[in-house]
C-alpha cells in the first residue's frame, strides 16, 4: 500500500496535464464487447483498445456500488464499509467523506473542471453523499442504479438531475448520457486547464430498453426458445451494448475535435461481469456478475494515452485492478505539493505497465460479496499463480474448512477459466492464502452497508429523488 503523499512528486508541467476520460459500462459481459467476441460489434470500445491497450487481465468487486467505491478510492471498499453490498434506493448510506476520491485529489492538483455523467450509485438520502460533494463540479445523471431509460426514473420517482436539481429533459438515457459528457469535453478544450470527465454508462443494465432502431439490427439474437424474463433478453442487451458504443463513439470524436487526443487519457472498463441468464455473455470465464468467479470480475478494460506511451494496441497481461486508477492518474498528472491526508492506497500505480516498461506486478487482489447475508457469502484472493475461492459462512471467526464452505483453489495463470481445483493436491496453498483472506474479511467495520433487502418495506421515495 502507498501512502498518498509518497505520489505527489511534481514533474508535469500544467500546460503538459493530460486530460482523463473515464468510461464506465454497467454489467457489460466479457464476450460483449467486439475484441473478445464478434457477437457484438463494438467498433468505438474496439478503438480505445487498438490505439491504446486492451487490458487482459483487469480485475474489478462483483457488482456495482463497490467497484465505484474502490474506484474513486483506491481502496478496498471493505475498508469503509461498502464492500457487502449495492445501494439499493431504500439503504441510508454512501461513500464514507472522509475517503479522497478521484476528483478531489485531482482537484489539488490544478483540475477545475471534474464532470461526472451518468449513474452516481453512492449514496443519495443526504447532500454529504452528493457528487457534488465528492469533490465532482458537475453532476449530470441519475443517483440510483436500474433506472428506466426512457421515464428516468426509480420506484415511479424521476431520478434526473443536474447538479441538485431535478432535471427535466428528456430522452433515452444511455443518448443523454453520452451528449452530456461530449459537451462538457467540447467546452472545456477551449480552456487552458485540463480536465476530469467520468461517464458511467448505466447501459446495458436492467431494465432491459432500447430505442427500436437498435433492436433491428440485432433480431438474429433472439433466442425463440427461451422463456420468461430471458425471452427477450439476449438480443436486447445486444442493442443497448451498441447503443452505448454509439454514445462513446460520440465522446472520442469529442475529444478528437478538442485538439487534444493524444493528451488525453481514456480509460475503459465494465463495473463487474455480465448478469446470469445471458448464454455466451461472459464466456469462455466461469461466472457471472454477483460471483467472485473469473466472470464476476475480470473485466473487459482497455485504455489509451499517446503522448502517456500507453499506445501501438498492445495487450497487457498483468494483474490490473480499478483500485489501480487514482494512483496511476495521480502519477500521470505530475502530482504537486498537496496533502491528502493519511489514507493509503490499495491499488498500484501501474503507469509503468500500461506502457510496457513492467512485466510483473506481485501483490494479492481480494473480492468479496455478502449481499444475501453472512450464511451465505463469497470471498476470493488471486496472487500472480493462485486463486482461492470460498463459498459460505463469513470466515472472519477463522472457520473455513467446514462443511457449510465451499473451496476451490485453482492456478489461475495456467488456468485463467477456473476449469481444475487443486485444493486437496496443493492444500498447504490453500491454508496460507484462507490465512490472508480471513485478514481482509476482518477489515469489515461494524458500520457496514445491510445486506440489499433490509430496509425496502419501510422506505418511502422522496419526490423527484431530491435531497433534503
Amino acid at each position: 500500500m502507498l501512502a498518498l503523499e509518497s505520489l505527489f512528486s511534481s514533474n508535469v508541467n500544467a500546460e503538459t496535464k493530460p486530460n482523463i476520460v473515464i468510461l464506465l459500462a454497467d454489467d457489460l459481459g466479457w464476450a460483449d464487447v467486439g475484441f473478445h467476441s464478434d457477437r457484438i460489434p463494438t467498433p468505438n470500445i474496439d478503438r480505445i483498445s487498438e490505439e491504446g491497450v486492451e487490458l487482459d487481465r483487469f480485475y474489478v468487486f462483483p457488482m456495482c456500488s463497490p467497484t465505484r467505491a474502490g474506484l474513486m478510492t483506491g481502496r478496498y471498499p471493505i475498508r469503509f464499509g461498502m464492500a457487502r453490498s449495492v445501494i439499493p434506493p431504500w439503504r441510508n448510506f454512501g461513500l464514507d467523506p472522509d475517503e479522497i476520491t478521484i476528483p478531489e485529489a485531482l482537484g489539488q492538483l490544478g483540475y477545475s473542471h471534474r464532470g461526472i455523467f451518468g449513474k452516481w450509485h453512492l449514496g443519495h438520502n443526504h447532500s454529504k453523499w452528493h457528487p457534488n460533494n465528492q469533490g465532482f463540479t458537475h453532476f449530470h445523471g441519475h443517483y440510483n442504479g436500474a433506472i428506466d431509460y426512457f421515464t428516468l426514473s426509480r420506484e415511479n420517482e424521476r431520478d434526473w438531475h443536474l447538479n441538485e436539481k431535478s432535471n427535466p429533459e428528456t430522452g433515452y438515457s444511455t443518448d443523454l448520457i453520452a451528449s452530456a459528457a461530449s459537451q462538457f469535453i467540447v467546452n472545456r478544450a477551449k480552456e487552458e486547464e485540463p480536465f476530469l470527465c467520468y461517464v458511467p454508462f448505466n447501459a446495458p443494465h436492467s431494465p432491459f430498453q432500447v430505442p427500436d432502431k437498435y433492436i433491428k439490427k440485432f433480431q438474429h439474437l433472439a433466442d425463440p426458445n427461451a422463456k420468461g424474463k430471458n425471452q427477450s433478453r439476449r438480443h436486447v442487451v445486444a442493442a443497448m451494448v451498441s447503443c452505448m458504443d454509439d454514445g462513446i463513439g460520440k465522446i472520442l470524436t469529442a475529444i478528437d475535435s478538442s485538439g487534444e487526443a493524444d493528451n488525453t487519457i481514456v480509460w475503459f472498463f465494465s463495473d463487474n461481469g455480465g448478469i446470469g441468464g445471458l448464454p455466451k455473455n461472459n464466456l469462455p470465464l466461469r461466472g457471472n456478475k454477483l460471483d467472485v468467479w473469473e466472470g464476476g470480475v475480470r473485466v473487459a478494460a482497455a485504455m489509451r494515452w499517446p503522448n502517456g506511451g500507453v499506445q501501438d494496441g498492445r495487450k497487457i497481461s498483468v494483474p490490473l485492478s480499478c483500485i489501480d486508477v487514482i494512483p496511476t492518474l495521480v502519477n500521470a498528472v505530475g502530482g504537486g505539493d498537496v496533502s491528502l491526508g493519511n489514507k493509503p492506497f490499495d491499488g498500484r500505480d501501474v503507469l509503468d505497465v500500461l506502457q510496457g516498461k513492467r512485466k510483473r506486478l506481485d501483490r494479492e487482489l481480494y473480492f468479496y460479496h455478502g449481499q444475501a447475508g453472512e450464511a451465505k457469502e463469497k470471498i476470493a484472493i488471486r496472487t500472480a499463480k493462485w486463486k482461492l475461492v470460498i463459498h459460505g459462512p463469513n470466515i472472519k471467526t477463522g472457520q473455513w474448512k467446514t462443511p457449510k464452505h465451499e473451496c476451490f483453489l485453482f492456478r489461475i495463470d495456467i488456468d485463467p477459466n477456473e476449469t481444475t481445483n487443486l485444493l486437496m493436491k496443493d492444500f498447504l496453498v490453500a491454508e496460507r492464502l484462507a490465512a490472508k483472506l480471513i485478514d481482509y474479511r476482518r477489515l469489515q467495520p461494524e458500520s457496514s452497508i445491510d445486506i440489499y433487502s433490509s430496509g425496502r418495506d419501510t422506505f418511502r421515495v422522496p419526490k423527484d429523488w431530491l435531497i433534503k
